[in-house]
């Protein structure tokens, strides 16, 4: 038993051993602090996306910091083990290979513009609201599936960052804020087509006149900043004759 303790001791008073362990201490009080501030802003801020964008940047902030102090406490040390960490290097990426393309996920949609918080996307077949990206995963409130039309169904859905790599993303309020929809009403042979059409322009015109000049102005934003063609944003009526 004192053999065992002396052993013990030998290895707790042994330098490497000490130096982790203080920077074991300065993660734990680090993360200690983040929270606590993070707690803070979320009481004292009222506004919903302010308060968002304060606490994530203090948790970006809060990492970064303690990593560069962690990197400077163990400085000395890193040299050391830099034959480990080569050795170990090859068999962590690959045990850790979708966790660090989540990472470079995360790089890409926070660099990238593939969508923020708040955007209406489909991503891997999921179809609803980003309110959260975190680092490795994206959160989605998801909307459909057993509800009809474009209602929350009460189902969060994480999905990992790295998927940006291998599937479309579909952002539906990106550049522009406005989707075309289209319902088709039938109308037998005979019937007088031109008062449908015009009733039916009538209709469509006193529920879509409020958005017409918002629609029009963000569409020439995108013809500004992308190779694409003048687009009418008015609501219009398209006949087609088929064997009914």
């Amino acid at each position: 038993m004192t053999e065992w303790l002396n052993s013990m001791q030998g290895w707790l008073a042994h330098p490497l051993i000490a130096d982790f362990g203080t920077a074991i201490l300065a993660v734990i009080l680090g993360l200690i602090i983040i929270r606590v501030l993070q707690g803070f802003a979320v009481r004292s801020i009222a506004q919903n996306d302010t308060r968002y964008r304060v606490r994530k940047f203090i948790g970006l902030a809060g990492y970064v910091i303690l990593v560069l102090i962690l990197i400077s406490m163990l400085s000395t040390r890193l040299g050391q083990l830099s034959v480990i960490f080569g050795v170990a290097g090859a068999g962590i990426a690959f045990s850790l290979q979708e966790v660090i393309a989540s990472l470079a996920g995360w790089i890409a949609i926070s660099f990238g513009g593939f969508y923020r918080p708040g955007d209406r996307v489909q991503v891997g077949g999921i179809t609803g609201d980003v309110i959260d990206i975190g680092m490795l995963r994206t959160t989605i409130m998801e909307t459909g599936g057993w509800v009809k039309g474009d209602n929350y169904n009460g189902r969060i859905v994480k999905v990992a960052n790295s998927f940006i790599f291998k599937e479309p993303v579909y952002n539906y309020t990106g550049d522009f804020n406005f989707l075309w929809d289209e319902f088709t009403v039938p109308i037998k042979y005979g019937s007088d087509w031109h008062l449908a059409q015009t009733m039916i322009e009538n209709a469509v015109e006193e529920h879509t006149s409020e958005f017409e000049a918002d629609s029009a102005k963000a569409w020439k934003g995108m013809v500004s900043k992308y190779l694409i063609e003048e687009a009418s944003t008015e609501p219009k009526v398209t006949l087609f004759a088929d064997e009914n």
